[in-house]
């Protein structure tokens, strides 16, 4: 796979059509076009676009190759940017710290306003659990990270961006997989795949969760990464309760549904360590608001969700 290939499928992707996309973005002919996609698709083993009669329409598989080709290209850009500054003189440097699958969300604006405040800035990204992420801080690695509330991390202060829903990971095939939402009593009877290991602040708010509506999951595994946990979820046709961001970062055998009734929430915060003295860092914290301003809330993560299950079904 070339880094063509991605930006060929971005472009028809965001076009919403083989012909704009290839005189309008690409200045390239539509069967050139056309053959560029059919070798990904081959590559990948799996269709991503469904010609219609005006135009092209993304399968579900070609949603989330989409989120994840957008952030791979953002990614070389930046890679490429750092490599770059080697023969430069020395910029300054700030390092990113996101849970895995937030940057799709959050990683465009925090580098607008990044960029703002130092235009000629180094930006290094990384993605951890929101363990390590907060151990990172405190041992200075990382400037500013995107984490759960973590407890015991002398040192560090958090500041709220949003409440994220959280949703039910079911396999495609999954019976339940029919249904718009699912009930606490219909999980009950399922086996379910902890992530604790990645994310024990996300433990808590599910037993929490289940004493609240009086159910006992039947845990089976405990997965070490959310990763982990889908491919789990997948294998065993057991289910597991995640944020709804992880909509960006699904496999394909798996499916996101809502809950039924009062749905639980989780924080999304951003911290960082009190004794960093980078002047960007305050730059960039009294700018913080902008941030969380600007990103998503549960409202659009369930319609989002809603809209992708209604979509799956026509």
């Amino acid at each position: 796979m070339e880094l063509r290939h991605l930006r060929y499928f971005i472009a028809v992707a965001e076009e919403g059509s083989l012909l704009q996309a290839a005189e309008r973005r690409l200045h390239t002919a539509q069967p050139s076009l056309s053959r560029q996609i059919r070798d990904l698709e081959l590559e990948l083993g799996v269709k991503l676009l469904e010609r219609k009669a005006r135009g092209i329409e993304l399968t579900a598989a070609g949603r989330i190759f989409l989120d994840h080709a957008r952030l791979a290209l953002m990614q070389i850009e930046v890679a490429c940017e750092a490599a770059r500054n080697t023969e430069r003189p020395h910029k300054p440097g700030f390092r990113l710290g996101f849970l895995p699958g937030q940057e799709v969300i959050w990683l465009s604006e925090t580098l607008r306003i990044l960029r703002e405040e130092a235009s000629d800035v180094d930006v290094t990204i990384t993605t951890k659990s929101s363990p390590e992420l907060a151990n990172a801080l405190m041992q200075g690695e990382i400037d500013v990270a995107l984490l759960r509330r973590e407890v015991r991390t002398p040192g560090l202060d958090f500041r709220f961006l949003v409440k994220e829903p959280l949703v039910v990971i079911l396999p495609s095939r999954h019976r339940l997989a029919r249904h718009k939402t699912i009930r606490p009593e219909d999980i009950c009877r399922e086996n379910f795949i902890s992530t604790a290991r990645a994310a024990p602040v996300l433990k808590t708010m599910i037993e929490e969760y289940a004493a609240k509506v009086g159910i006992k999951l039947k845990q089976i595994y405990d997965a070490e990464t959310l990763s982990g946990g889908m491919s789990l979820v997948a294998s065993t046709g057991s289910f597991t309760l995640l944020p709804a961001y992880v909509q960006n970062a699904l496999i394909p055998a798996v499916v996101a549904r809502p809950l039924h009734g009062e749905v639980p929430t989780i924080d999304l915060v951003m911290g960082y360590n009190k004794s960093n003295t980078s002047p960007l860092l305050k730059k960039f914290l009294l700018r913080s608001g902008e941030l969380a301003a600007g990103g998503p809330r549960v409202e659009s993560s369930l319609r989002t969700l809603k809209d992708r299950n209604r979509r799956q079904k026509d």
